[in-house]
Parts: structure tokens; C-alpha cells; sequence
């Protein structure tokens, strides 16, 4: 059921087909994982970064790879590493010797899908690079710029245990990604199917494009057309707020935070049918996306309170808003 809140409603049937089959074709190489795998579409369709943070030989890479691989559209990856040079991730001017002209040579940002591979092992210099490209979908070299195409998406991966010869991610970074998710690790049945499956061959060379970057661009706008009421916009905000005042958290959540947490939920919304959203959309979100972002204080942490925990807290406490405040009608828009 929808409630037609423009005079256009969304095309939600398309966003069910397109993510449906996206969905399908990563669940082929990532089995037993559904969460994850809707996270990095709701991702996707809300136009936000993706930071896949867990311990080695999990997925994570796998996970990129086949979203990426699901798309027909163009993929860089680009294998972060400590004497990696900012020019190799936006680009460098080269002078060309025949026209006697400088000329830029796209660097490995340039593409829809940017697989960046254990971003923690580059340096910060390096890091900082992306910055520009996943807030403002630009590259500024030498005073020119350069717009990046649409979708563009950031999914990079780290390894939070092995931290010998590693850079932690600025808060001005991990800021940027709209959701970091863990893999984890397979259930029994998944990982004995994953034993079965993947000693002959990789599935991932198998993968074939389900959609393209035209579709994605299109499903992307349907969704921005989802209705947010304002008792849910009161909402994402009173959260992301409880968390600037919270005594257990040295840094709360930015008001970046607030757009990516309403962003997402509209994705998520979308793909479940619905023209606008739900508490439930926000709330079932709110890990993913506010987590990486806050950093607790000393106390807390000397008492052995995780940021999960303090943010779980933080969740139960804030009122949710009515149902029937969550769906009204905005004033002028057909019934």
C-alpha cells in the first residue's frame, strides 16, 4: 500500500526488480549474509559510501567484487598501500611532449564503483584524497576540476585486528561513509555450501551484470522521491542530537549524520514497497550508520562500554513518533 505523496508516486516496482536481482546475483558469491548484502544496496540506491570493516578471509573484498560486478558500469579498485601516492588515486597532469600541452590522466577514482582495498594501510596524506571525491562527487587537480560520473561509490575495506603498519581513518573520513557493516563470520551450513562451491572455481568470474548504470541512476531518483513527514525528520534528528549530549560519547553524531540516516531510510523504505518511511525504517538503520561515526569518552571506555552499547542506549531512549504522524499527508499533495 502506498500513499501517494506526490503527484508522481515512485516506481516502486522498478526498485523491487533492480534490487532483487542485484541482491540475487551477490547472494551467489556471499551466502548466509542478507543484512549485509541489503545494507550495501540501501547504500548504493542513497548514494552514500560503503566501509566494510571485519577481520581477513571473511568476504569483504568478495562482497565489493560482486556488488560491483553486478552493475554494468565502469570499476576501479584500487589497492591501498603505505607508499601509494595521492596522484594514484585522483590523478596527476602530464606534460605531453607532442602537443607541448599538459594533460590529465585520470586517476583510479575515476569510475561508478571505486573498490579500495584495507584503506587503513595507506597514509593519511593518501586517505585525505578521497575526501573531496566522496563529499562532492568532484577531483581538483592543479586548479581544474573534474566532476565524477553517476553512481559513484566508495566501498573500501579495513582490518581493525592487524594494526602493524596502519593508518587509522580521520574522523573527517569515516564521517563520509554512510554505513560500515561487518561481514562476520559464515554459519556451518553456509560455509560447508561456500566448501562445496568455491574449491573448483571462484564464483565471482562467473558473475554477470544484472542492471547498468542508467537503471541504477533511475532508481536512485525514485528514490529520492520517498516522503519523509516531519514527525520522522524530528525523529532522525532527536537521535543524532541525544548523541551530542550523551555523557558517555567524547564525539557525537554531525549533522552529515542526520542526512545519511534519513537518506538510507528512504532507500530502505523503497525497497520494501513504501512511498515514504517508517520509525522503523530509521531505527533499524541507526547502527550501521551512526556507530563508526562516535567515539565514547575515557570513562566509558575504562568501564568497558562499547560504542554499540552506549548507542543502543541512546536508541531505546529517544520517543518514537505515532504511526499516523509517520504517514500524514504533507499539505497540498493529492490523497
Amino acid at each position: 500500500m502506498t500513499t501517494g505523496f506526490s503527484e508522481q508516486a515512485p516506481d516502486l516496482d522498478t526498485v523491487r526488480r533492480v534490487t532483487g536481482a542485484v541482491r540475487q546475483n551477490i547472494e551467489r558469491v556471499i551466502a548466509g549474509k542478507p543484512d549485509v548484502v541489503n545494507a550495501a544496496l540501501v547504500v548504493l540506491l542513497a548514494e552514500g559510501h560503503l566501509l566494510i570493516e571485519d577481520v581477513p578471509g571473511v568476504g569483504k573484498t568478495q562482497l565489493s567484487k560482486a556488488l560491483a560486478r553486478s552493475i554494468d558500469c565502469s570499476v576501479a579498485r584500487i589497492q591501498f598501500t603505505p607508499d601509494l601516492l595521492p596522484s594514484d588515486v585522483t590523478g596527476v597532469s602530464i606534460f605531453n611532449q607532442d602537443t607541448r600541452e599538459f594533460e590529465f590522466r585520470p586517476g583510479g577514482v575515476f569510475a561508478n564503483i571505486v573498490v579500495g582495498d584495507e584503506i587503513n594501510r595507506a597514509s593519511p596524506k593518501t586517505q585525505s584524497a578521497l575526501l573531496e571525491a566522496m563529499e562532492e562527487r568532484q577531483v581538483t587537480v592543479d586548479n581544474a576540476t573534474y566532476m565524477l560520473e553517476k553512481p559513484f561509490m566508495v566501498i573500501a575495506t579495513q582490518n581493525p585486528i592487524e594494526m602493524e603498519g596502519t593508518y587509522a581513518l580521520p574522523e573527517a573520513q569515516r564521517d563520509r561513509f554512510m554505513a560500515r557493516v561487518s561481514v562476520g563470520y559464515p554459519v556451518e551450513a553456509a560455509e560447508i555450501a561456500m566448501l562445496e562451491g568455491h574449491t573448483a572455481h571462484n564464483p565471482l568470474d562467473d558473475l554477470e551484470p544484472v542492471t547498468d548504470a542508467g537503471e541504477i541512476r533511475k532508481v536512485i531518483e525514485i528514490v529520492g522521491r520517498v516522503h519523509v513527514s516531519t514527525a520522522v525528520q524530528r525523529y532522525a534528528v532527536a537521535l543524532t542530537t541525544a548523541t551530542r549530549v550523551s555523557n558517555d560519547l567524547h564525539l557525537g553524531a554531525s549533522p552529515r549524520a542526520t542526512l545519511h540516516l534519513v537518506r538510507a531510510a528512504k532507500a530502505v523504505a523503497a525497497t520494501q514497497g513504501r512511498d515514504y518511511v517508517l520509525p522503523d525504517d530509521i531505527h533499524g538503520i541507526t547502527s550501521p550508520v551512526l556507530a563508526h561515526r562516535l567515539l565514547p569518552n575515557v570513562e566509558a571506555t575504562m568501564s568497558g562500554r562499547t560504542t554499540a552499547a552506549i548507542l543502543s542506549g541512546i536508541v531505546e531512549s529517544v520517543p518514537v513518533p505515532a504511526a499516523s504522524d509517520s504517514t500524514s499527508i504533507p499539505r497540498g499533495s493529492r490523497a
